[in-house]
């Protein structure tokens, strides 16, 4: 099949929630996009008397990344087909037991957010191939040239990165409405990044969140303003006494606090989920800390992780970021094997999770 347009996404998740009513809850954001748009998520899981802690997987952020809203969708489908029939899954050369199928849905809950920006996508696939944003105006003063911001730069992390960031270090992102990294006026002016706040606060007992990007064939972890330390705990992103020291890759002058059981325990997933990936077809995905990508702020995993360290009342969220393929939109062909490779991750990483 091709690639799904922002009707038929949506039809998806509300088409898995009415088949599978045991499995599922349907999830309405409380925010419309600039152009009116509502969306929906899936809570997926079994029943149990117990609370359970639950993984947040988003996608469709970037309009011009078409194939992670597929990506959730069949991940969805499979988790939910395969917990009923009582099989397992198999991806290529990574397969999945019965067992571990049931366990994944008995012991978490799995909350799917598949089109967090429906204008952008929607203006990708019909206008402009290489659209990036928003599609919200407010800015604009009229300049149709103006209109947008870049969602996954309008986060509350270091958001003010003028202040934050040395002034050497050069992170993607920007405060020109013209340019496609455009923070926005302020953390969360957008209504996309509100709904995935509200997601994180609707549902506390989040402990592990995903966004699904691409491209280049990555699995990101946390931090990405700058390297990774955890021995200097006051060396923090809330420590106003390093501003303008941060996002200079090797130097002394700053590195990013996260505790070592932290730490090590984004490494195994991100691990995980790279193996998952790399036995369907031998794709070889990267572990790293999102920094060794390149330096940003204001970003969903960066904010994701900080929320419980700015307040002790919220719960500890490990976040990463995956970022799939070579190429924004690949010919459906290659993109269906693609689904197959992060699918077959995303079912390994939430096994490792439960």
């Amino acid at each position: 099949m091709p690639y799904l347009n922002i009707t038929e996404v949506e039809s998806a998740v509300v088409g898995l929630a009415n088949a599978f009513p045991r499995l599922t809850g349907l999830v309405e954001l409380p925010e419309r996009s600039a152009e009116g748009r509502s969306s929906h998520a899936l809570r997926m899981g079994a029943e149990s008397l117990a609370p359970k802690d639950d993984v947040l997987l988003i996608g469709g952020v970037h309009a011009r990344e078409w194939g992670s809203c597929e990506i959730l969708v069949h991940f969805a489908a499979d988790l939910l087909e395969a917990y009923t029939t009582g099989t397992g899954l198999a991806y290529g050369g990574t397969s999945f037991s019965a067992d571990q199928v049931q366990r994944i849905l008995n012991e978490l809950d799995v909350v799917v957010f598949p089109l967090v920006n429906p204008d952008g996508r929607h203006y990708s696939q019909t206008v402009d191939p290489m659209w990036r944003k928003n599609r919200n105006p407010a800015n604009s003063g009229g300049d149709p040239d103006l209109i947008g911001v870049d969602i996954n730069r309008n986060y509350d992390f270091l958001f003010d990165f003028t202040t934050a960031f040395a002034p050497t270090a050069g992170p993607r992102v920007s405060t020109d409405p013209l340019d496609e990294v455009y923070e926005g006026p302020e953390p969360f002016s957008e209504p996309e990044t509100r709904n995935v706040r509200w997601l994180l606060d609707e549902f506390p007992r989040t402990r592990w969140f995903v966004d699904v990007h691409s491209y280049s064939e990555d699995m990101l972890f946390v931090w990405g303003d700058d390297e990774n330390q955890s021995v200097q705990p006051l060396m923090n992103f809330r420590n106003p006494a390093f501003d303008r020291k941060r996002g200079v890759a090797g130097d002394l002058a700053y590195a990013e606090f996260i505790p070592k059981t932290d730490a090590d325990a984004a490494v195994l997933l991100a691990e995980q989920f790279c193996q998952g990936v790399q036995g369907v077809r031998g794709r070889s995905y990267t572990p790293m800390s999102a920094f060794h990508l390149y330096p940003t702020s204001g970003t969903s995993d960066d904010y994701a992780f900080s929320r419980h360290l700015v307040d002790p009342d919220k719960g500890r969220v490990l976040a990463f970021t995956i970022e799939w393929g070579t190429s924004f939109h690949p010919p459906w062909a290659e993109m269906r094997n693609i689904v197959l490779d992060v699918d077959a991750g995303l079912v390994q990483f939430c096994l490792s999770a439960a």
